[in-house]
C-alpha cells in the first residue's frame, strides 16, 4: 500500500513520541516500506528522530537509513557509538550498502564500526569494497550473490542455491564460474527447472554480459539500460566473479549523474543541496559568478569599441539584449541536446560533423523565422531600413554561431574525458555573449555605410 507523509501523521507521531507512547509509535510504522520510514525521520526532529530509530527493529532501521538523505543520515549516525552503528545498522545491510555507509563517517569512527561488525566475513568483503573507487564497478557493486560450479549437476546445483539463499536478499540469477572462479555464464532457472538431474550445469549455462570492477559507473548505467539487465556481474581483469550491480544501484547513480549535471549546467560545482551552509553555497556557485562577471566585462569592452557608433545610431543600444538572448538561448538548446544524448549514448554513430551539420541546418531555419519577424517589426515601428538588416542579418549570423558552438563544445569536452555538461549554462551563455555582441556592431556598421 502506498503511503504518503502528511503534517497531522508526523504531529500524531511526534506527539506519541513526547508521550514515550511506544506501541502506538510501532503501530503506526511497523508496516511501513523502509523509503517511508526514512521520510518520516527526515521530517521529525534529531531528538524524535533518534527516539523512533531506536525503538524499531534493526532490519527495518538499517532499509531505512541507506534511504535517507545523506544529511539527514549523517545527522542521525552522529551520536551513535561505532558498536551501536555496526550491531543496529551494518549488520542487517547487504555488502554494498554497508561500505557506503561506513564510507560517510569520519576515518576513526570507520575503524570502530568495522572492528564491531559480527560476521568477520561480512567484514572482510566490506572491507575489500571501501578499496575500490566509489565512482567504479566494485565500489558500486555487492558480493552477495548466488554462484555454482559448472562442473555440478544440475541436483547438486539445487541443493547449493538452497545453502547461498538465506544470505542473500534477493537474487535474479545464479552465476556459473568455473574452478579457479572466473565468470562462465548465468544459469536461467528456466533451464534449472527443465534440465535432468544428472546433466552438468555447463551443458545448459547460457551466456551474459559483464563489467570490470574499475569500469565507470555511469557506463554500468548505460549497459545495463540498453540490454535492460535487472543485475550485472562484476568481474575482475582475469575475469573472476566478484560481485553483482542491481538495478536499484544503477537507479540512484542515474540520479546522481542527472543532479550534478543539472548543477552544472546551471553554473553550480560541487554536491550542494539546500540545506547546506552558506559558505558551501557560495564556494559552489562563485566561480561561475566570476566566469560571468569576466564575460560581462569583455562584453562591455566589445560595445565600447562601437561607442561612436553608437552615437551616431542609439536606436541600436536597444536591440543589445535581443542578440545576446537569442545567442544565449540557442546554444543552450544546441548543447543541451547533445549532453543528454551523450549521457544516454542515444547519439549513434554520426561524425561529429554531420552533428554540427544537423545543428547548423536547424538554426539556419530557425534564424531565418525570427530574422523575418525582427525585419518585419523594424520595418512596421522603427522606419529604419538599415537597422532592419543589420539586426535580421545580426540574428541569422548569432544563432548560426550558437549552434555550432553549443554542438561542438561539449562533444570536444567529452573526447576530452571533461564532463560536457560544463558547455552548457553560464561558460556557453558567457562566450556567445561577447561573440554575438561583437558580430551585431560589426553587421549594423556594415549595413549603415552601405545603406
Amino acid at each position: 500500500m502506498r503511503f504518503e507523509l502528511n503534517k497531522e501523521f508526523v504531529e500524531e507521531l511526534q506527539l506519541a513520541i513526547q508521550e514515550r507512547s511506544d506501541e502506538s509509535i510501532k503501530s503506526m510504522v511497523a508496516e511501513l516500506h523502509p523509503a517511508d520510514v526514512a521520510e518520516i525521520l527526515g521530517e521529525l526532529e534529531p531528538d524524535d528522530a533518534h527516539y523512533l530509530f531506536n525503538l524499531l527493529p534493526s532490519e527495518l532501521t538499517a532499509d531505512a537509513i541507506i534511504e535517507l538523505e545523506e544529511d539527514d543520515r549523517e545527522e542521525l549516525l552522529e551520536d551513535l557509538s561505532g558498536q551501536e552503528i555496526a550491531h543496529a545498522v551494518i549488520d542487517h545491510m547487504d555488502s554494498d550498502d554497508a561500505a557506503d555507509i561506513i564510507s560517510e563517517l569520519p576515518e576513526e569512527k570507520q575503524d570502530e564500526v568495522l572492528s564491531n561488525i559480527t560476521d568477520i566475513v561480512q567484514a572482510g568483503d566490506i572491507v575489500d569494497l571501501l578499496k575500490y573507487d566509489p565512482d567504479t564497478a566494485g565500489g558500486l557493486m555487492a558480493t552477495e550473490l548466488i554462484s555454482v560450479n559448472e562442473n555440478m549437476t544440475v541436483r547438486n546445483c539445487v541443493e547449493e542455491i538452497r545453502k547461498q539463499a538465506p544470505d542473500v536478499g534477493e537474487f535474479f540469477y545464479v552465476y556459473v564460474i568455473d574452478d579457479q572462479g572466473v565468470l562462465k555464464g548465468v544459469l536461467p532457472l528456466k533451464n534449472l527447472l527443465l534440465a535432468n538431474d544428472n546433466q552438468k550445469v555447463k551443458n545448459i549455462v547460457e551466456d551474459i554480459i559483464s563489467v570490470k570492477t574499475d569500469d565507470d559507473c555511469e557506463d554500468v548505467a548505460n549497459i545495463m539500460r540498453k540490454y535492460d539487465m535487472v543485475s550485472m556481474p562484476v568481474v575482475d581483469s582475469i575475469g573472476r566473479l566478484k560481485g553483482r550491480i542491481t538495478i536499484d544501484d544503477v537507479v540512484d547513480v542515474i540520479k546522481d549523474e542527472a543532479d550534478e549535471d543539472y548543477q552544472i549546467m546551471s553554473g553550480i560545482t560541487g554536491d550542494v543541496d539546500s540545506s547546506d551552509s552558506v559558505f558551501k553555497l557560495t564556494k559552489a556557485r562563485i566561480p561561475w559568478l566570476l566566469i560571468g562577471m569576466g564575460g560581462g566585462i569583455l562584453s562591455s569592452i566589445v560595445v565600447k569599441g562601437f561607442d561612436s557608433h553608437i552615437a551616431l545610431h542609439p536606436v541600436m543600444a536597444s536591440f543589445i539584449p535581443m542578440i545576446g538572448a537569442m545567442g544565449g538561448n540557442v546554444a543552450i538548446q544546441s548543447s543541451s541536446i547533445i549532453v543528454q544524448g551523450l549521457a544516454n549514448n542515444s547519439l549513434g554513430l554520426d561524425s561529429a560533423g554531420k552533428k554540427i551539420l544537423k545543428e547548423v541546418l536547424g538554426a539556419l531555419l530557425n534564424g531565418t523565422i525570427v530574422a523575418t519577424l525582427a525585419f518585419l517589426y523594424n520595418i512596421f515601428f522603427a522606419s529604419d531600413f538599415a537597422l532592419s538588416i543589420a539586426v535580421s542579418l545580426s540574428l541569422i549570423t548569432v544563432v548560426l554561431f550558437a549552434a555550432i558552438v553549443g554542438t561542438a563544445l561539449p562533444l570536444g569536452f567529452n573526447r576530452m574525458k571533461i564532463d560536457p555538461a560544463v558547455a552548457t549554462g553560464p561558460f556557453i551563455t558567457t562566450i556567445n555573449d561577447i561573440m554575438g555582441m561583437a558580430i551585431y556592431f560589426l553587421i549594423g556598421c556594415l549595413c549603415y555605410s552601405m545603406f
